[in-house]
């Protein structure tokens, strides 16, 4: 028993590791569709700067993993086996909208399937719904509203004070700037989206009574960080093209806007715990930018799209992830 149960124990991490690898092709456009788009940076250079600096994001906090792992189902009622159906569950729906090209958020796909195969093995008891409103849900919510209003917020800041330069100065300008607003997004990313694998690795480790509490183990952070970077490395062409020439048509100063708000938001919602999804703040905050040049700018078709994919995410998820776990329970009976 205790032999298979190390077993299953290493699927997990290796289902979560691969979870992790696809995350960050998947949202590699949420931090560099933008400056691609803009041609601030070509593609190789982008996804080098995005890599490095999702690493150092990821080993800056585990807030988030706490908030994954311990805080939307009891951990006690959590097993080897429901980890792998909610990490089975939410590849299945990355690499879906990854084909099609849809910024789905890859955290709520995760938060989905631990829902799912929490309430598959225990109950819908064994949730803790309070912790899913108030971290999950209200975010979800408001996250995208807040990116929509604060980017259009700089981008009308940022017309009233530089609106009677040369557009060429503004270009130069914004383009050297949005150097360091994609630096801060892609360090924000990796602060918020890889705990969520942390969490989901430890939550497995405290299931099989290797840690007495939840606390994240240096390694599964350097393991976690490690793996996004890697799969940010690798690119995700398909949601960059969406995110940033689909949406709407960006500048420097456009993209620089977009990046602050969204990269701000995240941040400060990393450091409160709170399980963003990133692709939903930086979907939101270029709709922002474009919106404020004029509603017409912005191709609502795509974006109304992206919302239904967003709304579907989480029960679709958790379906998924019940659906998974209930050969893999009667299996380990």
């Amino acid at each position: 028993m205790l032999e298979s149960g190390l077993i299953v124990l290493a699927v997990v991490v290796i289902l979560a590791v691969v979870f992790d690898f696809i995350n960050g092709f998947h949202d590699t456009a949420n931090a560099i569709a933008t400056v691609v788009a803009t041609r601030v940076l070509t593609p190789a250079q982008a996804i080098v700067m995005a890599a490095g600096l999702n690493f150092l994001g990821a080993i800056t906090g585990t807030a988030v993993a706490k908030t994954v792992g311990a805080g939307l189902v009891d951990p006690s009622e959590a097993t080897e086996l429901a980890v792998v159906a909610t990490l089975l569950a939410a590849i299945t729906w990355n690499l879906i909208t990854w084909y099609r090209g849809i910024p789905s958020s890859s955290s709520h796909a995760l938060i989905g399937g631990i829902l799912g195969a929490a309430i598959a093995h225990a109950g819908p008891g064994t949730a803790n719904w309070a912790a899913v409103l108030q971290k999950v849900i209200l975010p979800l919510v408001l996250s995208p509203i807040a990116g929509f209003f604060f980017a259009g917020l700089i981008m009308v800041v940022i017309l009233r004070l530089f609106g009677t330069a040369q557009p060429s100065t503004i270009s130069t300008a914004f383009g050297r700037l949005q150097l360091v607003s994609s630096a801060f997004m892609a360090y924000s990313h990796g602060s918020n989206d890889a705990q969520k694998t942390m969490g989901i690795i430890t939550l497995a480790l405290v299931a099989h009574g290797l840690l007495p509490s939840f606390d994240v183990p240096i390694w599964v952070i350097l393991v976690a960080a490690t793996a996004m970077a890697f799969g940010t490395a690798a690119g995700g062409w398909r949601i960059i093209k969406t995110m940033g020439t689909k949406l709407a048509k960006l500048k420097p100063i456009d993209g620089f806007a977009a990046e602050t708000s969204a990269a701000t938001i995240i941040e400060l919602a990393s450091r409160f715990g709170f399980p963003l999804s990133t692709t939903h703040v930086i979907s939101s905050s270029i709709l922002g930018v474009g919106a404020t040049r004029h509603p017409g700018a912005v191709r609502w078709g795509v974006a109304g799209d992206m919302i239904t994919a967003w709304i579907i995410t989480i029960p679709i998820c958790a379906a998924l992830a019940y659906l998974f776990y209930l050969p893999l329970g009667l299996a380990s009976r």
